[in-house]
């Protein structure tokens, strides 16, 4: 009696004893299974699933998983750098060179599991690479992983429930009006100005160095940010602002009336002229305008511990606090006010009695309550709340300590 014919795929009886599957792909081409099986029950089953799978769209290449992440790393970077900017292309590219394809890049896509990236990450501690080093290379490797699931290169990620280390906790450092005003007057001119527009206006110190005389619009006291310089490998690349948020900040008339003294005497005739350079004719560099201007200043304001971006955090706890923080994120070029209140503003040491004690005084202002009999006033002691803090390393929580 003849046998009857399969469906789908095809099953054979291997010399061996075993059994061997192979199928027709989406394609039309046959593949044989990865396995031999032990009976031809357990073949018919696994063409079954494969059927299965071909029919719903969950069907995988074989030889698309055999591709190495090295291989699909570079043609995810191919693919993803033309959106980049160029210092985030610089970053990527680094990342992938020196700490994923070395350890993951000979791996097949289809053999990399979440264990395999355990390891690696493991390993980079090991070199001592920092928490926020290891973190750029996960979600770099993330994404050409993620990058190899839309493309049903794989199932799924191997990026999933691994631990990666913590970013240690980091605070800005808010500096007062005072300490600003100690700072500017430490600076040499013209660099003073340049200070302040990171300070009351804001700016990334990329966006300070970029600025040209057209984006000063005296007549209006606007000034246009829509630019910004950054080094990479020591050559300079320009660019729009970080996310592209271009924006036109309103300048406070002391800043208006000294940019038009600076722009009479210090800045170039074209429009393209930058209002700030260096002793060479061209755009300020960095590292070098912090050693030779910035750092000396600080010190010799007696602060410590500053940075230029500490200025555009203080900019923003400063708006925020007298403005809402939408506002601070507006001015900053932030689509998202939760990125303002994540990395910048800061609440203003005091503000919290300041709010109980106004709410009393309006309160009994609405009640049409002065003092009390006895002359005093049960509206919440400002000083004294400065002067305190809630500390429970000592074991009771909610306790007031002195400061």
């Amino acid at each position: 009696m003849a046998s009857k014919k399969r469906r789908f795929g095809a099953i054979r009886k291997l010399p061996s004893g075993r059994f061997q599957a192979r199928y027709p792909g989406p394609d039309g081409v046959m593949r044989p299974a990865p396995e031999t099986f032990r009976t031809k029950t357990d073949a018919e089953r696994w063409l079954v699933k494969i059927e299965a799978q071909i029919s719903d769209g969950r069907w995988l290449d074989p030889a698309e998983g055999k591709t190495t992440v090295s291989d699909w790393a570079d043609r995810w970077y191919a693919s993803a750098s033309a959106e980049l900017k160029p210092k985030t292309r610089a970053l990527y590219e680094g990342l992938i060179r020196l700490w994923i394809k070395p350890q993951l890049g000979a791996y097949p896509l289809k053999s990399v599991r979440p264990i395999t990236v355990a390891e690696w990450i493991a390993s980079l501690r090991k070199k001592g690479l920092s928490p926020s080093r290891i973190r750029s290379a996960y979600r770099v490797f993330s994404q050409i992983m993620r990058s190899a699931v839309d493309n049903d290169m794989i199932a799924v990620t191997p990026c999933r429930g691994v631990k990666i280390p913590r970013l240690p906790d980091t605070e800005p450092h808010i500096l007062t009006d005072e300490e600003v005003r100690r700072l500017i007057g430490a600076m040499a001119v013209p660099h003073d100005l340049l200070v302040k527009l990171l300070a009351y206006a804001g700016l990334r110190i990329g966006e300070a160095f970029a600025l040209r005389r057209k984006d000063v619009l005296l007549d209006h006291g606007l000034l246009m940010v829509d630019e910004a310089v950054e080094e990479i490998n020591g050559h300079h690349a320009w660019g729009t602002p970080k996310s592209h948020q271009k924006r036109i900040l309103t300048l406070p008339g002391f800043l208006v009336a000294e940019l038009r003294d600076h722009l009479k005497s210090d800045v170039g005739g074209g429009e393209d002229a930058l209002l700030f350079i260096g002793n060479t004719g061209k755009v300020l560099r960095y590292n070098d305008w912090r050693r030779a201007h910035f750092d000396k200043a600080v010190k010799k304001a007696g602060l410590s511990d500053v940075t230029p971006h500490d200025l555009r955090a203080t900019h923003a706890t400063w708006v925020a606090d007298r403005h809402g923080v939408m506002a601070a994120a507006k001015r900053l070029g932030h689509s998202n006010a939760s990125v303002t209140t994540r990395h910048y503003a800061r609440v203003v040491d005091g503000r919290d009695a300041d709010v109980a004690k106004t709410m009393h005084s309006e309160h009994q202002a609405a009640a049409g309550v002065g003092k009390a009999a006895n002359g005093t006033s049960d509206a919440p002691d400002a000083d004294l709340a400065r002067n305190w803090h809630e500390d429970d390393d000592d074991g009771t929580a909610g306790a007031l300590v002195p400061v």
